[in-house]
């Protein structure tokens, strides 16, 4: 059984920072992509950035220049440092990633998501 955690969510002013933090842990033989998306109020799931094994990224427009996301392949983490946070980026934070287990079979997991809201 493999689970993703996440932490690091919370109230933040505009402009301000965050960051987010998710581990994968149980039975893992490989990590694949890692990635962070989030679901605002009334609105569908969206990418936010992926990162492979490779360490390639793909970010969404909207956070290019502001979100960076980096991963400890030794521990398993994936972290999404958010700076000059604006309220459209409030909304559920989930962690998803590609883990191959060690009877090597390929699941796609998703966290449980974590609250970050944007607000004065």
């Amino acid at each position: 059984q493999v689970q993703l955690v996440e932490s690091g969510g919370g109230l933040v002013q505009p402009g301000g920072s965050l960051r987010l933090s998710c581990a994968a842990s149980g039975s893992i033989f490989r990590v694949d992509d890692m990635g962070w998306y989030r679901q605002a109020p009334g609105k569908q799931r969206e990418l936010v950035v992926v990162i492979t094994s490779g360490g390639r990224t793909n970010y969404a427009d909207s956070v290019k220049g502001r979100f960076t996301i980096s991963r400890d392949d030794a521990k398993n983490t994936v972290d999404l440092q958010m700076n000059s946070l604006k309220p459209e980026d409030t909304a559920v934070y989930y962690c998803n990633a590609d883990i191959v287990g060690r009877n090597l079979v390929r699941v796609n997991y998703w966290g449980q998501g974590t609250q970050v809201t944007v607000s004065s």
